[in-house]
């Protein structure tokens, strides 16, 4: 049994506009889209994607909330684990970037035209 990652089941759909999905299909993705619902989730994206150079440093991340820093690292964990996050550790840093994989299949998958 093949088993695909939210990433994956995401490249391998097409547009939501050209066919409908399946079952199976939809409960691949949904994890990622999940992780996205979340508002903290959502900023945190948004900040390390448009941060200078593309990466943060999970110190870079606290400041713009009002949550401690194991509660942000755990919204950051959810993101890695749907995907949407590359992570890599410098020292006791760690970097993130937004998925390049992850961007483009879910900017496809809600296109209203095939790639």
């Amino acid at each position: 049994m093949l088993t695909l990652t939210p990433v994956e089941a995401v490249a391998c759909c097409s547009p939501l506009s050209r066919e409908p999905l399946s079952q199976e299909a939809a409960e691949r993705i949904a994890p990622m889209l999940k992780a996205l619902a979340d508002p903290v989730r959502l900023r945190l994206l948004s900040l390390v994607a448009s941060h200078e150079g593309g990466e943060a440093c999970v110190c870079d991340l606290g400041d713009a909330f009002d949550l401690s820093q194991p509660t942000i690292s755990h919204h950051l964990k959810v993101l890695h684990e749907a995907g949407l996050l590359e992570r890599e550790k410098r020292g006791v840093w760690v970097y993130y970037r937004s998925s390049p994989t992850a961007m483009s299949s879910l900017a496809t998958l809600i296109s209203d035209t095939a790639s």
